[in-house]
């Protein structure tokens, strides 16, 4: 996946998240990584791309080898993620998309995740500061036109809410690190504020991570608090006078 976004011009906005059942997200996979995926597995696909910081951020949900038994946990996000599309433009509450998500997701007879949310994006910044909440009655802000936003459901069958999980292998830069050390300043000029993972690293300047680990974020992996399985969809919209155009929706 990665391969294929530099194929095209364009870099990963941040590692792609691979998140299998209880997880919700932020696991990418070390480098050496030998596990691999069983049938049946509900795996949540989570990828970006940036050309100059100009990001796109989307996900899609698999059931790995078919076979239907989660369908309805899958279809649950795919119905609300259309529903808050459905909603956008410029103008309107925020809350009017959530309820639309929560609508849809309680309808399949599952829990949205509560302390889970779509966000604005802006350059270089995958998470600008206005949050798309999942459940109604926590955000008071209204769409702008012009505005980029990720609309991100997340289904379960457990108890709707997410606890921090084990290290997911992602890191990203608090600030500029200056330039005292050149490798970590070559990782910063090329990762910036985006998040990225060992793997995008030269094996022989990893080591380097290690002495600038108090100025890395770390991203635990996300769990379901009560053990349930959990899906998720995600376009990047951009909100207009009248509607949304979809800026990660298929044109093949």
């Amino acid at each position: 996946m990665e391969a294929y976004i530099r194929s095209h011009g364009a870099e990963p906005a941040f590692p792609t998240n691979l998140s299998r059942n209880v997880e919700a997200a932020h696991f990418t996979p070390p480098p050496e990584d030998e596990e691999l995926l069983v049938a049946g597995d509900v795996l949540k696909v989570d990828v970006g791309a940036h050309i100059h910081g100009a990001i796109a951020d989307t996900a899609v949900t698999v059931e790995v080898g078919g076979g239907g038994r989660h369908a309805n946990l899958l279809r649950a996000v795919n119905d609300a993620l259309e529903a808050a599309i459905a909603q956008v433009r410029a103008g309107v509450a925020v809350d009017e998309l959530s309820l639309a998500i929560e609508g849809a997701i309680h309808a399949r007879g599952l829990k949205p995740v509560g302390n889970l949310s779509g966000h604005s994006i802006r350059p270089y910044l995958l998470h600008a500061g206005k949050s798309i909440p999942n459940v109604s009655g926590v955000s008071t802000d209204v769409l702008e036109e012009g505005e980029v936003v990720a609309i991100e459901p997340f289904a379960t069958n457990g108890v709707g809410a997410i606890e921090n999980g084990p290290f997911g292998h992602i890191v990203r830069f608090r600030r500029d690190p200056g330039p005292s050390d050149p490798v970590v300043a070559r990782m910063y000029e090329r990762f910036r504020t985006l998040p990225f993972t060992a793997r995008w690293v030269e094996p022989a300047d990893r080591p380097a991570l290690a002495k600038v680990r108090k100025q890395l974020q770390t991203y635990p992996v996300f769990v379901e608090a009560g053990g349930g399985w959990v899906s998720q969809a995600e376009h990047t919209v951009l909100v207009t006078a009248d509607g949304a155009e979809v800026l990660t929706r298929s044109t093949g």
